[in-house]
């Protein structure tokens, strides 16, 4: 046999991930526009002698960094997709940014809650005027990159809703909602600083600084766990769903003597999976009978197909 015979049951493994997803255009944007704000802090600070402007300019630095990691990841996918030496693409890069980025946010935690306890049992004087300026700041660029971040997520194909999906920021794409996380992270950061400073301003209420800042790690590293939690279940070939599975049994088994024996559905990129489908048959066909029968819609892109002839009768 010919090698330019096999190109009918050859394909490629891309995927889809060699295209410019939604979620790419807008972090580029939102890193520049991070960068530029930590530039211009950090300059002011040094210019000024602002200890709290060079303070949120190294603390914005920190974000930038996570954001160019988002940037990266969204560019080596497209650069590799197609490369033979990713087995199924390079769709779990996307998983891979953004567990780096929730790792980041859970030292960013971690640094907030450290911080205001110590602040808690060691308060220090606050200049009120350049912090609530500094903390202005910073939450009008970062609502504005939450309002560019924050967009409907797309899929690369058409569901009925038969199977879940993840419903919040960036859908499955893992490394956008880290890049969102990091800003809303900051956005939360900046209006909890502004309303314990105007506190402590007006009212006297110093203690409200550290609380708040404790409030924030709190929530901050629960968002963390959760996109932990998500991009590992990929990173770790973790079960699809039992939606997707069952539909995929259900689409099978329907025919009389066909029944699953082993099936392995797991995501390999954003909104798509790979199944391994062990069968046994009265009568087995080929496996692209199979392969036809799985509903277009669960986004299973790459499907293997053990069939075998049953041979033990029962009544």
């Amino acid at each position: 046999m010919h090698t330019d015979s096999l190109d009918h049951w050859t394909h490629e493994h891309t995927f889809g991930q060699d295209r410019l997803r939604r979620g790419e255009r807008r972090t580029v944007i939102v890193t520049g526009l991070t960068a530029v704000t930590m530039a211009v802090e950090i300059a002011a600070g040094l210019s000024f002698g602002s200890m709290a402007l060079l303070a949120d300019g190294l603390h914005m630095a920190s974000h930038a960094t996570a954001l160019g990691i988002a940037v990266f990841a969204y560019a080596h996918t497209r650069r590799f997709a197609a490369d033979p030496r990713y087995s199924f693409g390079t769709g779990k890069v996307n998983s891979l940014a953004g567990f780096t980025s929730a790792i980041l946010l859970a030292l960013f935690a971690a640094g907030m809650a450290v911080e205001s306890v110590e602040r808690f049992i060691d308060p220090i004087a606050i200049a009120f005027n350049p912090a609530i300026f500094v903390a202005v700041i910073g939450l009008l660029v970062n609502g504005v990159s939450v309002l560019i971040l924050l967009v409907p997520h797309d899929h690369p194909h058409s569901h009925d809703h038969s199977h879940s999906h993840d419903h919040h920021p960036g859908g499955s794409d893992h490394n956008l909602r880290g890049a969102y996380l990091h800003v809303l992270a900051d956005s939360l950061t900046s209006v909890l600083a502004i309303s314990a400073l105007l506190m402590g301003k007006y009212v006297g209420a110093v203690w409200l600084d550290p609380v708040m800042g404790i409030v924030g790690a709190a929530m901050v590293a629960r968002w963390s766990w959760g996109l932990l939690r998500h991009t590992s279940c990929v990173l770790l070939d973790k079960q699809a769903p039992a939606a997707v599975r069952n539909a995929v049994r259900e689409a099978i088994e329907a025919h009389e003597g066909d029944r699953i024996s082993d099936l392995h559905v797991w995501s390999i990129g954003p909104d798509i999976y790979a199944a391994a489908i062990a069968l046994v048959s009265y009568e087995p066909k080929l496996p692209d009978h199979y392969k036809e029968l799985i509903p277009k819609e669960l986004g299973i892109v790459h499907v293997t197909v053990e069939a075998h002839p049953c041979t033990v009768y029962t009544v």
